[in-house]
């Protein structure tokens, strides 16, 4: 069978479904990824055949991030939300038309990310199904809040009720452009009530969204928690700089955030500094633009580095919250000290926390580097470590890619 899958995000949105296009043509299928330029390093390394949609997220996000305080650890959500709002609302038109013209004899649309309406509408104009996909649980249920609501602040009995609120809204932000660019492009009808019929395949781990590890219960038939969809690393080769720091003394902290820009670069780099206290760590400056020159020389500065090599071979880390990282150390097995910048970040914060391998998220109005220390040692300790570890065995166990590959194709054949 032949899929396109079609998204547009950070490349935490964009390697997975890379991830997951790999597995589907070495299950004999073909695939084709379509998402932003900057993020299909990942599916370039993969070997899956790759074009690039309209727009520059990282342009976008760096001043709507910069302006919307996020530096101060608030959710951001409408700042964030915005911006993204503008960049699907601006390319809906020319996502529309190069997902038509890459979809032309395909069996199927695989949508994520921003670019989800847009390929949903594809696949109704081509005459294919369509496949949800994403890596924030966004199917309504009573078990959490919408994840784009800050934990906690959401009474247990409208867990329910904030989904649809959430994903109603989004809607609304999108529809208007999304109807013109269906009828411009493909002489569709309007849209008045957002899709929800489609199949649902999420790459999270049901390990870390229920106490009982189980997705939610109430979630219906067509939405599945996978587990984390992540290629494996064992051809990558890690640069001799990387082997013999880890190799010289005991495991070190990882630090990274990912695509996160825009935040007081200076001001966290001290506090992680001072918050280290001298112990070894290696840190991916990402999309920060961070100067590693600065550093101290406990601090090793590393490239883009596999996830899964690199985790098991720390001590902690230290991230973003975003979906894929936090997916990544706990599976590794290893504790987290999180400091979430915007959207759902928060979510998965509180996530770790409740499954007991982070403290509270760094953030907000208390000093950041006490914030750290303390974070690093919560992390540290024995029976933090050992949560971590079984944690990491449990997700070890879920191969979500297998299982996603196989729902797509019973979906298939259906």
């Amino acid at each position: 069978m032949r899929f396109v899958a079609a998204t547009y995000g950070t490349e935490g949105d964009t390697r997975p479904l890379a991830a997951l296009c790999r597995a589907l043509m070495d299950a004999g299928h073909e695939a084709v990824l379509l998402a932003d330029g900057a993020t299909l390093g990942a599916a370039r390394a993969l070997k899956v055949p790759s074009a690039a949609l309209a727009g520059d997220i990282k342009g976008m996000l760096q001043p709507a991030l910069a302006s919307s305080g996020v530096e101060a650890g608030k959710s951001s959500f409408s700042g964030t939300a915005n911006a993204l709002a503008y960049i699907a609302n601006t390319n809906a038109e020319a996502w529309l038309r190069d997902i038509v013209a890459a979809g032309n004899g395909c069996d199927a649309v695989i949508v994520s990310g921003l670019a989800a309406f847009a390929g949903l509408s594809a696949a109704e104009y081509l005459g294919v199904k369509a496949i949800g996909t994403g890596f924030i649980p966004i199917t309504p249920t009573s078990a959490f809040a919408s994840p784009f609501l800050p934990p906690r602040y959401v009474p247990a009995i409208f867990n329910r009720a904030s989904h649809h609120f959430v994903n109603g809204m989004l809607w609304r932000a999108f529809r208007k452009k999304i109807n013109a660019a269906r009828a411009a492009v493909c002489g569709l009808p309007p849209r008045d009530e957002l899709w929800t019929d489609h199949p649902m395949l999420f790459g999270v781990s049901p390990s870390l969204l229920t106490a009982s590890g189980q997705q939610p219960g109430d979630w219906p038939g067509n939405a599945h928690a996978c587990g984390q969809w992540v290629p494996s690393s064992l051809d990558w080769c890690a640069p001799k700089a990387l082997t013999d720091f880890l190799e010289a003394g005991e495991a070190p902290m990882y630090i990274g955030f990912g695509s996160m820009v825009g935040f007081d670069r200076p001001k966290l780099l001290n506090d992680l500094i001072e918050a280290a206290a001298g112990r070894r760590a290696v840190f991916y400056p990402g999309w920060s633009g961070v100067d590693g020159a600065a550093l101290p020389v406990n601090f090793h500065v590393i490239g883009d580095t596999p996830h899964d090599w690199l985790f098991p071979r720390t001590s902690l880390v230290v991230h973003h919250g975003g979906s894929g990282t936090t997916h990544s150390a706990a599976r590794a097995g290893v504790p987290s000290v999180v400091v979430p910048f915007a959207g759902d970040q928060f979510f998965w914060a509180d996530r770790l926390r409740r499954a007991g391998v982070a403290a509270e998220p760094v953030g907000g109005r208390r000093v950041r580097a006490l914030s750290f220390a303390q974070g690093i040692e919560f992390a540290e300790r024995s029976e933090v470590r050992m949560r971590a570890r079984e944690l990491g065995i449990q997700m070890s166990a879920e191969h979500g890619l297998t299982h996603a590959v196989s729902a797509i194709e019973k979906l298939m054949a259906g």
